[in-house]
């Protein structure tokens, strides 16, 4: 019996010890796939693959014969737009279908924490006093989702069950539409989605023609009063214009997972503001036997010379 050579792969994050996360799942399903850190590199250039999480600028150097560099996460934007990352290497991502369960979760709660009132409610408990409040049915809420790719679609999929009404600006029209769901597509889908509405959900993954997105135009678009969930990347929002349209109460309130600086900085003003729920970056993660598992099978797609099934198409940034 005849076996695959091994490939050798390296892990590279700056402040991240990847490691320690996702070796123990590596190793129990290696076969034949090696990862060492860095200084455990004896011939850097025997090196065909590279798992990363925020890899530093000159992190790519040493290995001249790079194949694949493969996120742990399902964000890339950090390896599409790295200075040292030859354009003839290819990029992947891992894709954990649980992980698009918990950012589900997360965007209906944070849908019901403000449609039910719940930090009124909270705040009436600690006062010992009773006061039930108005409610309306989902139906008669609306909630714009941008994107529909494996988070988005998630997201859609548990809102509507709940019974709000879903519009979704997407690419491109989905194989699969759900009963009651308006999507739309074209160039000015996102703009069409948040006409009118009580909630905006951001998923969109961070292009070119994404960054920015959520600005004072897009935020005049919305119901007086909506609410904003921001769980794609940092730079879909400008920050001023969501200040701007919390004081004068074009929206009431945002929850916020994702910032242009992360760890968000003690100082920054946003810590301080009572309209925001702020989250330190966990609206999902992925878990490591996934992580393991897709990266494993993805490297030995590599050295057996067959197509990547999570490859990243650098045309469109995902």
């Amino acid at each position: 019996m005849t076996h695959a050579p091994p490939i050798l792969g390296v892990y590279l994050s700056d402040d991240f010890d990847l490691e320690v996360s996702y070796g123990d799942a590596l190793r129990a399903g290696a076969d034949n796939v090696v990862l060492r850190h860095p200084h455990e590199i004896d011939n850097p250039e025997e090196v065909r693959f590279a798992i990363c999480w925020m890899p530093g600028e000159t992190a790519f150097a040493a290995y001249p014969n790079l194949e694949l560099a493969m996120s742990i996460a399902a964000g890339v934007e950090a390896l599409m737009a790295h200075p040292g990352l030859d354009g003839d290497v290819q990029i992947a991502r891992v894709r954990d279908p649980h992980q698009a369960d918990l950012m589900a979760g997360f965007a209906a709660h944070e849908v019901l924490h403000r449609e039910r009132e719940f930090t009124t409610l909270e705040r009436n408990a600690a006062r010992a006093h009773w006061a039930p409040l108005p409610m309306r049915a989902p139906a008669a809420a609306t909630v714009a989702v941008l994107g529909h790719g494996t988070m988005g679609r998630a997201v859609v999929q548990a809102l509507t069950a709940l019974g709000f009404s879903v519009r979704v600006a997407c690419r491109r029209p989905p194989e699969a539409p759900l009963d009651g769901v308006t999507y739309l597509t074209g160039e000015h889908a996102v703009m069409e989605a948040a006409q009118g509405a009580d909630y905006l959900i951001n998923v969109l993954p961070l292009t070119a023609s994404t960054q920015n997105v959520l600005d004072k135009t897009l935020f005049a678009a919305l119901a007086q009063g909506a609410w904003l969930v921001q769980i794609g990347r940092g730079e879909h929002l400008v920050e001023d214009d969501l200040i701007a349209a919390l004081d004068r109460g074009q929206l009431a309130g945002a929850s916020l997972d994702v910032f242009r600086q992360e760890p968000l900085p003690a100082e920054h003003p946003f810590w301080q503001d009572e309209r925001l729920r702020l989250t330190p970056h966990i609206a999902s993660d992925s878990l490591p036997e996934v992580v393991a598992s897709q990266v494993l099978d993805t490297a030995r797609a590599l050295r057996d010379g067959e197509p990547l099934a999570l490859a990243v198409e650098r045309s469109l940034g995902y």
